[in-house]
């Protein structure tokens, strides 16, 4: 053990070893040395984030810092190597033994974590430590809408400028729903818009909600296309904001608006529907029963919710979406099957009509978004910086191989407020699908 360099340890850790080629700075080689695509660790601070957070945190850790450099292909999209390394090894922890003989020939100093990147948002028993100090036992609780706020500026206020360019025009920052295999992202996304309206059975006069709204993109396709008036809520004062200049762009101030503000602030009642795309992901499984029953309250009888999220394979392993995710992406975002859902949704009163998964959709999303960082990468660099361009390279290509494994999955669910067994919801769906 003691002649083995930092590659040959590290590829260790996998089970069968790595299938990409793995350089340390050391001059140490491992894992497939002939393939196209590798990680080189750069330095000690980089081996370190490696050694003391298991799985994909700790090469996160190193790869946003500088410390790991990837080979083969892009920062900004890193696919074609996360394609092979993604569900393809499983992390071999070392006997006692094992981990004492390598203690011994890396040494004891790199087995202290360093401090994260300042990328890295504070772990969930962090937040609650320091939430003690400053603001009291309250601040232990998930998704109080304190540390909800604070979890979305995380994740959307990077710069709406970075998400012009990574979005495309559309400013969607959810599934598209490619209608044909030729179809552009554009065009995708104007048919995701599309097919809710439909779903909701949206007509000119109707009065939606739009939870989690985002930069207001439906919000404007249904006042635009279907004569609705549409209330968008989001936590996010800079998509607000973005949301509240394109309507007036788009002349549709007497239908359209966008309100910074909690989900559970919005007084309005008797909407005709409710559309919750993106949503769910944010607001903590344990919450949905009061988050369904909560929109239950919002809808007039009869009325349409149509839920858009991202959701597990299946329904035995809800929670967290994972470290990297959670301190880096998603801050107390949470993941359950579509099955878990819709049990919610229906013991908050709500009719199940239809129910459907866009897996392969979201993969093909997730591709076009990548392609549009690569397209725009200096831009994207200048205007956030490398660690933040990087980050998002990483998530979005991972979560890309993610979907292609149905490892996660996108379920729209079409529920309806009937009451004692009265709905207008036609006999058989006639929105397209």
């Amino acid at each position: 053990m003691s002649k083995r360099g930092i590659a040959e340890i590290i590829n260790g850790f996998f089970d069968g070893g790595l299938p990409i080629k793995l350089s340390a700075y050391d001059g140490s080689v491992a894992g497939d040395t002939t393939s196209s695509y590798g990680m080189r660790i750069l330095n000690k601070r980089g081996l370190s984030y490696i050694l003391t957070a298991s799985g994909d945190l700790g090469l996160a850790r190193a790869y946003v810092s500088g410390d790991l450099e990837i080979e083969g292909t892009h920062q900004g999209d890193p696919y074609p190597l996360l394609k092979l390394i993604v569900g393809g090894t499983d992390f071999a922890r070392p006997s006692v033994a094992e981990l004492a003989t390598i203690v011994n020939t890396l040494g004891i100093a790199n087995f202290v974590p360093p401090k994260p990147p300042p990328h890295e948002h504070l772990p969930a028993w962090r937040n609650a430590v320091e939430g003690v100090r400053s603001a009291g036992l309250r601040a232990l609780k998930r998704h109080t809408p304190e540390r909800d706020a604070d979890a979305i500026h995380h994740h959307y206020d990077v710069s709406n400028t970075f998400y012009e360019y990574v979005l495309g025009p559309s400013m969607a920052y959810t599934c598209a729903v490619y209608p044909s295999d030729d179809a552009t992202l554009e065009d995708a996304q104007a048919e995701k818009f599309d097919l809710i309206c439909r779903k909701l059975g949206l007509k000119a006069g109707d009065r939606l909600l739009d939870v989690g709204c985002g930069w207001g993109s439906m919000v404007r396709h249904a006042a635009k296309h279907y004569g609705v008036k549409a209330l968008g809520v989001t936590l996010s004062r800079e998509q607000a904001d973005w949301a509240g200049e394109a309507i007036k762009r788009d002349g549709l101030d007497d239908l359209a608006e966008v309100r910074f503000s909690d989900y559970r602030d919005v007084v309005e009642r008797d909407f005709d529907a409710i559309s919750s795309i993106g949503m769910t992901e944010h607001i903590g499984v344990k919450n949905y029963p009061s988050y369904f029953g909560f929109l239950h309250g919002l809808l007039k009888d009869d009325g349409r919710l149509l839920n858009h999220t991202i959701t597990r394979n299946d329904n035995t392993n809800n929670g967290g979406a994972g470290a990297f995710i959670d301190r880096y992406v998603f801050p107390d975002g949470e993941l359950a099957g579509s099955g878990t859902i819709v049990a919610a949704a229906e013991d908050a009163g709500f009719e199940l009509q239809h129910h459907e998964n866009f897996r392969r959709h979201y993969a093909r999303t997730l591709a076009g978004w990548n392609k549009n960082l690569v397209d725009n990468w200096d831009a994207c660099v200048a205007e956030t910086d490398l660690g933040t361009a990087k980050v998002w390279g990483l998530y979005m290509a991972g979560s890309r191989v993610g979907f292609e494994h149905n490892e996660i999955q996108l379920h729209h669910t079409l529920l309806t407020k009937t009451v004692d067994g009265r709905t207008t919801y036609p006999m058989r769906h006639d929105f397209g699908v």
